[in-house]
């Protein structure tokens, strides 16, 4: 029953509500978020591959820049106390993006109508969205700021993920 009180706490985050530094600090929610992130990212890079290899270890090192990234930012911000949370906020909200996603991206692949690619590209201005309004709470910037760092944050973990990919 506390996962669904974690998540009732978590989800006003999606409606860009909250602090992720104000609420509760729980490792088992956290793994369980980072698990799913994981398999969900999985899925999707596997239906983008077609080789279920290369998609493991693009995702391994994109996971691992996501919380190399995220610990950066609190490590100089001074605020590492708040890793737990605020990655698991980051985490939450990707994986609610992720769950309208999935059915456009099957939508995407069966029929390759327009309204699915604007549906597709809502989605993700959505979840930037959400990671600047998260990066604005945390570290306390204007939106311009936490937008740049955004960017920054979305250019190395899926440009760092996929460039280090095609290394390997």
């Amino acid at each position: 029953m506390a996962t669904v009180d974690n998540i009732r706490q978590y989800l006003p985050l999606c409606w860009f509500r909250h602090n992720p530094l104000e609420l509760i600090r729980s490792t088992g929610f956290f793994k369980q978020n980072l698990i799913f992130y994981y398999l969900v990212e999985y899925f999707l890079q596997a239906n983008m591959t077609d080789d279920p290899f290369e998609s493991f270890y693009e995702v391994t090192i994109e996971t691992g820049l996501t919380l190399l990234f995220i610990g950066l930012m609190l490590f100089f911000n001074k605020t590492l106390y708040g890793f737990i949370q605020v990655t698991t906020a980051m985490m939450l909200c990707a994986n609610v993006v992720a769950l309208f996603i999935i059915p456009v991206m099957i939508w995407l692949t069966v029929s390759d109508d327009p309204l699915s690619y604007y549906l597709l590209f809502a989605l993700i201005f959505w979840d930037f969205a959400l990671v600047t309004y998260i990066f604005k709470q945390v570290i306390e910037v204007n939106v311009i700021a936490s937008g740049v760092l955004a960017l920054l944050y979305f250019v190395l973990t899926y440009l760092g993920a996929f460039g280090l990919g095609q290394l390997i």
